[in-house]
């Protein structure tokens, strides 16, 4: 049986059941995004102030000036190819006449800088920190430049990256910068109408799609090209289009306010998009900027969610909740010592069944119950110990750095 990872398990969604969706893509792209001042956006006539219409252009006229395009630029080796000085005129070597010896390797010949790929972010404060995905940002060795919305440029820097989710926090200098302000995901309703604003292929600035909240509380495998892979739990589904280069661009309601960031999207699909919500968001956010880096609560016990295949497997008493289990290494213990859940009694073989009187089901995950939360809070746990059921409370600590 294996095990989730020593720390992260205790607040990092495992993959869930049936609503795990392979073939996702992280919405990036290798175009560079045009450095060029939006149109402005002229007031509607003869349009009702309340219409849908009236509301959607007001909206995107709030969210685009704080909607900025990133640009990742590398040194890239650059190779030629070495020629033979037994070669002749023709190109033949007279040492090997049919061509079977092993032609030179190519030789390294210095560096070129280039652009290696994009994305999109926005403004959540004047003095410039921006919000993005992680995975636009993830390369340490690369540069990032920010366009922002009157055309300029800005040299960009990474101030922390999420260590369980796809976010992450970047900087420009200077101030006075427009911000979007964070709207509430938990109040979000199936069929309420969104937009998407971003980078779309790199090469559309700010560019607006509408649509509606396709559904709740998802869970996916999102994956880029490379192979790299990540679950994502309680993302929003959304029909607007997010197309390559949205990735960190922000989903907003028609108050212009972010309720998601635009995370995935499906290869070859129509309309299937997914965005994180701006309550997970938020929190990273304002933990940078209260502390100039992310704190995530934690409760300290490596778990495996329960499947009914499980249950049958260890001959568990429920097919849901989330299984306390020791590491694969010598020394990761279920329960970390000194942890809220060590303080709670927590132990080895228990089974937490619920968090706050949600059931931990293939819809509800531990980690990412956990997460939405606030260190310093209090949790109420339902526990199965040793043949029966307790309760159990305990406070959210921050995970060790």
């Amino acid at each position: 049986m294996s095990s989730p990872s020593p720390l992260i398990s205790s607040f990092v969604a495992g993959m869930i059941g049936a609503a795990v969706v392979l073939g996702f893509f992280f919405a990036w792209t290798h175009h560079h995004p045009l450095a060029a001042t939006s149109a402005g956006t002229t007031a509607l006539t003869n349009v009702p102030s309340s219409s849908e219409e009236a509301l959607t252009v007001n909206a995107v006229k709030k969210a685009n000036p704080a909607v900025v395009s990133i640009v990742i630029s590398k040194d890239i080796p650059m190779y030629q190819q070495q020629s033979n000085p037994f070669n002749d005129f023709f190109g033949n070597n007279f040492f090997d006449p049919f061509g079977s010896l092993p032609s030179p390797p190519p030789q390294q010949q210095g560096t070129q800088r280039q652009e290696i790929g994009g994305g999109s972010g926005f403004l959540v404060s004047s003095d410039g920190l921006i919000v993005t995905n992680k995975h636009v940002v993830s390369d340490t060795t690369a540069d990032y430049t920010v366009f922002t919305n009157d055309g300029q440029q800005h040299t960009a820097k990474v101030v922390a990256r999420d260590p369980s989710n796809d976010v992450a926090i970047i900087k420009i200098d200077g101030t006075g910068y427009p911000s979007l302000q964070f709207g509430s995901s938990d109040q979000l309703r199936i069929g309420q109408t969104v937009l998407a604003i971003g980078n779309p292929l790199g090469e559309f600035q700010n560019t607006v799609s509408k649509g509606i909240v396709s559904g709740l509380s998802r869970s996916i495998t999102a994956g880029d090209l490379t192979g790299t892979s990540e679950e994502l739990t309680n993302v929003i589904q959304t029909d607007a289009a997010i197309n390559p280069g949205n990735s960190g661009g922000p989903l907003v309601d028609l108050n212009g306010n972010v309720v998601g960031v635009n995370v995935a999207t499906v290869i070859g699909s129509q309309n299937i998009g997914f965005a994180l919500p701006s309550k997970l968001v938020q929190s990273v956010a304002e933990s940078v900027q209260k502390t100039g880096h992310i704190v995530r609560p934690y409760i300290g016990v490596r778990y495996q969610p329960i499947t009914p295949a499980l249950q049958q497997q260890m001959s568990l008493p429920v097919n849901y909740g989330a299984l306390v289990t020791h590491g694969q290494n010598p020394g990761d213990a279920g329960v970390i010592p000194g942890s809220p859940a060590d303080a709670a009694g927590i132990k080895e073989g228990d089974i937490i069944l619920e968090v706050d009187g949600t059931k931990l089901d293939d819809t509800h995950n531990l980690g990412a119950l956990i997460s939405q939360k606030s260190v310093g809070d209090h949790v109420q746990l339902k526990i199965w110990h040793q043949g029966a059921t307790r309760d159990a409370t305990l406070t959210l600590a921050e995970i060790p750095q």
